[in-house]
């Protein structure tokens, strides 16, 4: 049997990161296998779907290591339409399904409850296809049906608390879970590994496969991702798409290591593993069923490792849609003229040893670029107390008097003017930095100033002391 797994999203909104997590999961369960990775886009929500969202999903796939070409699809579920009625007519001819006219408010006064489910009361009726009649799954009465899955064990659910459900509604067209069966068995898929939240249907479908006359997958349910309340993550709520967490400078790498965390380790006490570790090491079996706790404070400390562990080259490859923009990615503050490549290439390394996110590159370097600094009115305010602009002063007459411009000698030209006035280095160079760069906080100074050249830091000093009293 070669194995056949499917992804199979929905171009409703941007790419959930727990939908990259299970697509992962597929992708990375078929190399183990030597199988086969089916891309199915459920599109058959017309009202919601938009073509921009099913380019998403290819994009966000293609950023993770999923790449198009590289699996089978993508297949779209709008064009199975004629397969899904057929299955429909199939179960409602093999007596499996009947036709039902009950609306919610009849059910509602027959059972004298808003909560109970159908009670069959059209299960005997014999009514035939119709304008506004439902077909329904005639479910067992009796017995139980036992999902076997290979995270969860064997979770079982009795017949009987299983009410006749829809399978296609009064139009005629087909429910989710029977498209979703039918797509399955066309498609030959094998394994079904899937978020946790799909269980409660999978009895259901469970039955539709054996009505269908085909043997059910071998069913895996992944655990649900939940943020810091242990709250199941919202579009509504949380930060979830995954397109977001790209522009906001997180590596590729960073998160497909991080999201094959969520409910799996690999071996020894290690998080941050090469991705051909994890393809080794990843067994299904050896997910944790519990609920998975997205941290976006630990993803983030895990991209600060991955940008530090960049040869400096690739680190300046990886800045460039930040210091450029895109069609995702805002553009920086500068003029795209005023920006120096070997500037930039001369503070690169010192940038890569502060940032986490690589969207944080533009404020660390903008001042190198900019005809002035944009100024941190906080920062400002911090700094620039009483004896700031004798300071600043005092700062620019050394400067203009070193006989080179490097980093060792500004800094000792500036602790000299700190020691005139009883300040230590950190006291004495804060005015300084705002004056230079517009924040308190940033590169280290003086190879700052190295880069930046004795013209424009003298300029930037003698401005900032305009501004003081």
């Amino acid at each position: 049997m070669t194995v056949r797994v499917r992804f199979a999203p929905s171009p409703t909104g941007m790419f959930h990161v727990g939908g990259a997590r299970s697509a992962l999961q597929n992708w990375i369960y078929a190399k183990q296998h030597a199988g086969v990775f089916v891309l199915r886009v459920e599109d058959t929500d017309a009202a919601r779907n938009r073509p921009e969202w099913t380019e998403g999903i290819l994009t966000a796939l293609d950023w993770i290591g999923i790449e198009r070409g590289s699996y089978e699809g993508p297949y779209f579920q709008s064009a199975n339409a004629g397969e899904h009625r057929a299955a429909a007519t199939r179960l409602s001819a093999d007596g499996r399904a009947y036709y039902c006219d009950c609306a919610r408010e009849d059910v509602q006064a027959r059972t004298g409850s808003q909560y109970q489910g159908y009670d069959g009361f059209c299960r005997d009726r014999g009514l035939t296809e119709g304008p506004g009649r439902a077909l329904r799954f005639r479910t067992p009465d009796e017995g139980a049906t036992v999902v076997v899955d290979l995270i969860r064990g064997e979770p079982t659910f009795e017949n009987k608390l299983i009410e006749d459900f829809v399978i296609a509604r009064g139009d005629g067209s087909p429910v989710f879970l029977l498209a979703n069966v039918v797509d399955d068995i066309t498609m030959g898929i094998t394994h079904v590994i899937r978020a946790e939240e799909h269980l409660p249907n999978t009895p259901k479908q469970q039955m539709l496969w054996a009505a269908l006359g085909v043997k059910p997958p071998v069913w895996a349910h992944v655990p649900v991702v939940v943020n810091e309340k242990r709250q199941k993550l919202s579009k509504r709520r949380d930060k979830v798409a995954l397109e977001a967490y790209r522009d906001e400078g997180y590596l590729a790498d960073t998160m497909r290591n991080y999201l094959m965390l969520l409910g799996w380790a690999p071996s020894g006490d290690r998080e941050i593993v090469p991705w051909s570790v994890i393809e080794s090491e990843f067994r299904l079996e050896e997910v944790n069923p519990s609920p998975a706790f997205f941290d976006e404070k630990k993803l983030r400390a895990f991209n600060g490792e991955y940008i530090r562990a960049l040869s400096v080259g690739d680190f300046i490859a990886a800045c460039q849609p930040w210091l450029t923009g895109t069609a995702t990615i805002p553009p920086p503050p500068w003029e795209p003229a005023d920006f120096d490549a070997g500037a930039f290439a001369a503070v690169a390394p010192l940038a890569q040893t502060r940032i986490a996110v690589m969207s944080e590159i533009v404020p660390n370097v903008d001042f190198l670029f900019l005809p002035s600094p944009e100024i941190d009115e906080a920062s400002w305010a911090k700094a620039m107390k009483d004896g700031a602009g004798e300071l600043l002063d005092a700062a620019a007459a050394a400067f203009k008097a070193l006989p080179s411009w490097d980093a060792v000698t500004l800094k000792e030209a500036l602790e000299a003017v700190g020691l005139s006035r009883g300040l230590k280095l950190g006291k004495a160079q804060a005015p300084v930095r705002v004056a230079v760069t517009g924040r308190s906080v940033g590169l280290p100074l003086f190879e700052s100033l190295e880069v930046l050249g004795r013209d424009r830091t003298l300029t930037r000093i003698r401005a900032a002391r305009l501004r003081l009293p």
